[in-house]
C-alpha cells in the first residue's frame, strides 16, 4: 500500500518547532470519501461553509485505509463546542476532562471536538493534573499542528480533508501504518501518566489490528500498570468491554497477560491462572464470545464475567467447604466476597451483576435432575446461559463430562423422553445431588489449551 508515498509527500517545517508535516495527495492513498458516512461530510462542510477548518480524524481514518468498515466518524476542528453548536440544531456539548460536541444529523451522532492544545499552556481552571499526573480536566484549544501532537498513537493522528482529498500526516502515522505498529505519540511514560487508559488502548488496538506495540511504547506497560487503580471503576468497565467484547478478546486477553496489566483489572482471575482449568476456562470464555461476535450472535458482559471471576468463587468456596459450611451457602459467601474484590477495580452494574450470580447458582442445581426438577430448570430465564456455561466448565476440564450431554439431550427429547430420562436417573440413585456436593468433583486438565 502506498508505494510511492515518499517521492509524493510534500514536507513542511514550522520555524522553531520539529515536527514535520507530511501531506499525502489523492493520489497516493486508498481513502475514499464514499465511504466516508454522510453524516460527517455534512458536518464537515456545514463547518466549512461557516469559515472553521475540519477534517475526519482517528480510527475512520486509520481503518479505511486499512481496508475496514468504520462504523464511526470523527471530525476535528478550530471551532470551540460553542461555536459549532450554533451551526447543528440538537446538538449538545458533553464531557467534562475534555469537552466536546454531539452534533445529530439524522440518526447519526458525530462527535466534534475542537483542536487541542498542551495542557501546559491552558489556564489553571482550565488544565488540571493529578499528583500522578493524570489530566483530570483539559479543556485547552490549539491548533491543528498540537491537536496531532496531543493524540495518543501516530495512526491515530491522521486527518483527511475534503479540500483536495489530502491527508496530513504530522507524526508518521502513515509509515506506522505501513510497518504495522503502534506508536504513543510523545514521551510514553509521561502520556501513560496522564492516562493510564492509554496502556490499554496500546493493547486493544494491537489485537484488533492484529500489529506490534514498538519497543518503546512497550516498554513501561508492566512497571506502570498499577496506576489503573486511579481510574474510576465505571470507566474501566466501559474499557474491559472495548477490550474483550469487540471480537478480538482471546488475542486481547494474551497481551493484556504478556504486559502485566490484566493482573490489575481481574486480579482474582489472574491469581487463579496458574490452574490449567482456570486458564482453559478464561480461553474458551473468551474464544467463544469472539466467534458469537463474528456471526452476530448476542453476547452479554453477565456471561463473560462470570467466567472470568468463577475460578476465584470456586477455590473461595472450596476454602468455606473446608470449614463446614454447606455448598449452597458456601457458594454464596464465595460468590459475594469475589465480587466485592472485582468492584474495586471494575464496576459490574446490577444488570449484569444479577445474572452472573444466577449463572453460578444455577451450576449447584444442574445436577439436581429428579422428579420436576429438571422440567422446572429448563423453564428457568437463566437456563441458557446456566447450560452454556456448564459445557464451558466440562470443555476446560474443570469438572467431568457427561452432565452437559444429558442437558443436551433433555432439551431435544420429547415428553415422553425426558419422563424416560428422568425415571432412569431415579433408578439409578443419580440425579439427586451435585457429583462432589460441594462445587463438583473437579478433574485437572494435563495441559492448557
Amino acid at each position: 500500500m502506498l508505494n510511492s508515498l515518499i517521492s509524493s509527500i510534500k514536507r513542511w517545517r514550522k520555524p522553531g518547532n520539529p515536527v514535520t508535516l507530511r501531506v499525502i495527495p489523492r493520489s497516493d492513498h486508498n481513502l475514499s470519501r464514499r465511504n466516508i458516512s454522510r453524516a460527517a461530510l455534512t458536518v464537515m462542510k456545514r463547518l466549512q461553509e461557516a469559515g472553521f477548518r475540519a477534517y475526519i480524524v482517528g480510527g475512520g481514518v486509520r481503518d479505511l485505509l486499512l481496508g475496514g468498515h468504520p462504523k464511526d466518524f470523527d471530525v476535528a476542528t478550530d471551532a470551540t463546542p460553542e461555536e459549532a453548536k450554533e451551526l447543528f440544531r440538537g446538538s449538545r456539548i458533553v464531557g467534562r476532562r475534555f469537552r466536546i460536541l454531539h452534533a445529530r444529523i439524522g440518526r447519526e451522532v458525530i462527535e466534534v471536538t475542537t483542536f487541542r492544545g498542551h495542557h501546559s499552556e491552558g489556564e489553571a481552571h482550565e488544565a488540571q493534573q493529578s499528583e500522578h499526573g493524570m489530566l483530570l480536566r483539559d479543556n485547552v484549544y490549539g491548533d491543528l499542528e498540537s491537536d496531532a501532537i496531543r493524540r495518543d498513537f501516530t495512526i491515530n493522528a491522521l486527518y483527511y480533508t475534503t479540500d483536495g482529498f489530502e491527508i496530513h500526516d504530522y507524526t508518521g502515522g502513515m509509515r506506522d501504518i505501513e510497518q504495522r505498529l503502534i506508536r504513543i505519540i510523545g514521551d510514553p511514560v509521561t502520556r501513560y501518566k496522564e492516562d493510564p487508559v492509554r496502556m490499554l488502548r496500546a493493547v486493544r488496538f494491537a489485537a484488533k489490528l492484529d500489529f506490534t506495540i514498538e519497543r518503546a511504547t512497550a516498554a513501561p506497560l508492566g512497571e506502570l500498570a498499577p496506576l489503573l487503580h486511579n481510574i474510576a471503576p465505571a470507566r474501566l468497565f466501559d474499557e474491559v468491554l472495548k477490550l474483550l467484547m469487540s471480537g478480538y478478546g482471546e488475542s486481547t486477553f494474551e497481551l493484556l497477560h504478556e504486559y502485566r496489566l490484566w493482573q490489575h483489572l481481574f486480579p482474582d482471575n489472574a491469581a487463579q491462572l496458574e490452574d490449567p482449568a482456570a486458564l482453559a476456562l478464561t480461553r474458551k470464555a473468551l474464544r467463544n464470545t469472539d466467534a458469537r461476535i463474528r456471526d452476530d450472535k448476542r453476547v452479554t458482559p453477565a456471561f463473560l464475567y462470570a467466567a472470568l471471576l468463577w475460578p476465584a468463587v470456586q477455590a473461595e468456596q472450596r476454602q468455606l467447604a473446608e470449614k463446614g459450611i454447606p455448598p449452597v451457602p458456601a457458594l454464596a459467601q464465595a460468590a459475594q466476597e469475589v465480587i466485592g474484590n472485582q468492584l474495586a477495580h471494575t464496576a459490574i452494574p446490577k444488570r449484569f451483576s444479577i445474572p452472573m450470580r444466577e449463572i453460578w447458582d444455577m451450576q449447584l442445581r444442574l445436577p439436581r435432575r429428579t422428579g420436576n426438577r429438571a422440567q422446572h430448570l429448563s423453564e428457568h430465564p437463566r437456563f441458557r446461559a446456566a447450560y452454556d456455561f456448564l459445557l464451558l466448565r466440562e470443555e476446560s476440564g474443570e469438572i467431568q463430562q457427561g452432565l452437559g450431554q444429558w442437558w443436551t439431550e433433555f432439551q431435544e427429547a420429547d415428553e415422553e423422553q425426558r419422563q424416560t430420562m428422568v425415571s432412569k436417573l431415579q433408578r439409578d440413585g443419580s440425579g439427586r445431588r451435585g457429583r462432589g456436593g460441594r462445587g463438583g468433583r473437579r478433574r485437572r486438565s494435563t495441559r492448557a489449551e
